[in-house]
């Protein structure tokens, strides 16, 4: 079942940060779940950094963590790109 909510909660970033980062209308909810998922993981990577914890339970900090690295994915894919 844990899976099921990784994917659930990946798409939920993915999505909210394509929508902030304008790129919703390039995306399919594949890409989405897959930005959302690697944000997580990259987010707690950023955090760490900081000597904070990074995504673990699903919580509003959680939240904000993969947010946070889902948006500087999209900006490092965006960069590459151009």
């Amino acid at each position: 079942m844990g899976v099921i909510l990784w994917i659930i909660f990946g798409g939920l970033v993915g999505w909210i940060a394509s929508l902030i980062m304008k790129t919703d209308a390039q995306q399919g909810i594949v890409m989405n779940v897959i930005i959302g998922i690697v944000g997580a993981v990259i987010g707690g990577f950023i955090m760490s950094l900081f000597g904070e914890r990074g995504v673990g339970d699903f919580n509003l900090y959680s939240f904000l963590v993969a947010l946070l690295g889902a948006c500087a994915l999209i900006a490092i894919v965006r960069a590459v790109r151009r």
